[in-house]
């Protein structure tokens, strides 16, 4: 863990905390509507980026707690999905280019494409469980973002119906707060680094160095540098 984003991680785990449990109260509420089971791997092969606080935080829990054998493993396999993501962007980026697509079109092709998440494991368990990313956390209770409401194809929620729902554009809105704090935090000369969105390959296989952070060397002080 970078020793400076210690307290930027504490405010991201309270508020993870926060969004854990709004998802055991309703499921609580509609125990027969919510549908996550021990091996349910559905959410596992849904497409979605982090924040930059979220990629930060989840390349420094896997480094320090998966094995170097398996982390080997994971990163082969992360980095053949970031390579099959890239190219669906890509494809995206040129359809809306060309206007032979909307943004909202190529959005909801987007979220219906099916990639395997590095970290889902043979037994379709996630090796990083305890520290998933909030979009994994989520998933399988009514949620909303722009005025679309969205939930599990597994769940046994009904169209039409009114349920307790969260409003991703706030949590979004929240995680994007907690990326600007990063830069603030470090001094970074990457001043528009907060907007970063990443997908998680992308987070697992990224060296958070210096370099990347734009932390300037020279401007640390003499304790820092001899430490």
């Amino acid at each position: 863990m970078i020793p400076e984003l210690e307290n930027v991680f504490k405010k991201y785990e309270t508020f993870v905390d926060q969004l854990d449990g709004i998802f055991e109260t309703v499921r609580k509420q509609h125990p027969d509507c919510v549908k996550c089971k021990m091996e349910c791997s559905d959410c596992c092969q849904a497409l979605f980026d982090l924040s930059l606080v979220e990629a930060i935080y989840i390349n420094s829990k896997f480094s320090e707690n998966v094995s170097a054998e398996k982390k080997d493993k994971i990163l082969e396999v992360a980095n053949t999905s970031d390579r099959k993501i890239y190219q669906l962007k890509r494809k995206a980026f040129k359809a809306v280019a060309a206007g032979e697509k909307s943004e909202e079109q190529v959005l909801l092709e987007m979220a219906a494409e099916r990639i395997r998440c590095p970290l889902l494991n043979e037994e379709s368990r996630c090796d990083l469980y305890a520290f998933r990313p909030v979009t994994c956390r989520l998933y399988g209770i009514p949620t909303a973002i722009a005025g679309r409401g969205h939930t599990c194809g597994l769940s046994a929620f009904n169209t039409g119906e009114s349920y307790p729902t969260v409003n991703l554009d706030s949590v979004h809105t929240k995680l994007h707060e907690l990326s600007c704090e990063i830069i603030e935090v470090l001094q970074s000369t990457h001043v528009k680094m907060g907007d970063v969105l990443m997908p998680l390959s992308m987070a697992l296989l990224t060296v958070f160095d210096e370099a990347y952070l734009g932390i300037d060397a020279d401007k640390k002080k003499p304790e820092d540098s001899q430490a």
